[in-house]
């Protein structure tokens, strides 16, 4: 039964990195019918701005933190300006926003490796390293931030979205783009601040992520497992997003556990397979046939 429950918790604390990224997935895709596979590389210039802010500027964890978030943010911005924008005024397929996001993708990795280099890199230690003891349950320090820190974000993205007048247009947006801007929502602006928020999440998200392992150019790959996650819950719906991302690391940490760590990706990837065959919509998602 121990080592059930600290699987659990194992399991929670991935998972609760997972929703971050998972749910900049399922926003974007919410309102320009896409999914954003560039969000990679704005976690992955998160884990390196985080460790840059830390180890040359030498501030300490809350302010790093805030301004890591802050520069993935207007950094997801200006490639929705630069990449996306120019597509959806010449109203272009939906097939040019998936290529152009891989292009940016790969153009961010290279372009990390080109200036930075390749190698790893580990972030300054930040929470101690002594795990907490509850009987004969161990929880680290940085697993207990990850879960704590990555809700408060959540919690507040769920108060913008459905208690603020900015979350209703929001999803009115994300419903009928058309409808809403006939209504007078600025639907250029709700992109813009959609995908700032996303640059948020995946800042926020990259630092963790970087923290608990190590930062090097290709941990932006780690998004497959986020998108997948936003596939289990529902792309498009943000509780969905969060639900299969905390599911999707449990699996993950119980196969780990009880079958062998070699199976973890396995697993992750039949899930998707199942998803895509038996519920493409997830456990929480739309039937949204046009979107791609």
């Amino acid at each position: 039964m121990t080592n059930f429950l600290q699987q659990i918790i194992n399991g929670l604390s991935i998972g609760s990195v997972y929703a971050l990224m998972a749910v900049g997935y399922s926003l974007v895709f919410s309102v320009m019918n896409f999914s954003n596979f560039a969000h990679g590389g704005v976690i992955m210039l998160g884990a390196y701005f985080g460790f840059y802010i830390m180890t040359l500027l030498g501030l300490p964890f809350i302010p790093m933190f805030i301004l890591a978030c802050l520069l993935t943010g207007l950094l997801a911005v200006g490639i929705e300006r630069v990449a996306y924008r120019p597509l959806r005024a010449r109203k272009a397929p939906f097939l040019y926003f998936i290529i152009a996001a891989m292009g940016v993708s790969i153009f961010l990795e290279n372009i990390v490796i080109a200036t930075i280099g390749p190698n790893f890199r580990t972030y300054p230690t930040v929470f101690p390293t002594t795990p907490i003891q509850i009987g004969g349950l161990s929880i680290g320090w940085i697993d207990l931030m990850m879960f704590i820190i990555a809700g408060i974000f959540l919690a507040l993205l769920v108060f913008i979205l459905e208690k603020t007048k900015l979350g209703k247009a929001i999803q009115a947006t994300a419903f009928n783009e058309k409808g809403s801007a006939l209504m007078g929502i600025n639907t250029d602006k709700m992109m813009m601040i959609v995908f700032l928020l996303g640059g948020l999440l995946a800042g926020a998200a990259g630092v963790l992520f970087g923290m608990r392992y190590t930062v090097y150019p290709q941990i932006g790959i780690i998004t497959i497992k986020s998108f997948i996650a936003a596939v289990f819950g529902g792309l498009g719906s943000v509780p969905g997003a969060v639900v299969g991302s905390l599911l999707l690391g449990v699996i993950e940490a119980m196969t780990a556990g009880y079958i062998s760590s070699q199976f973890r990706d396995l697993a992750a990837f039949m899930i998707l397979i199942l998803v895509l065959v038996f519920r493409p919509r997830g456990l929480m998602g739309k039937i949204m046939e046009d979107k791609a």
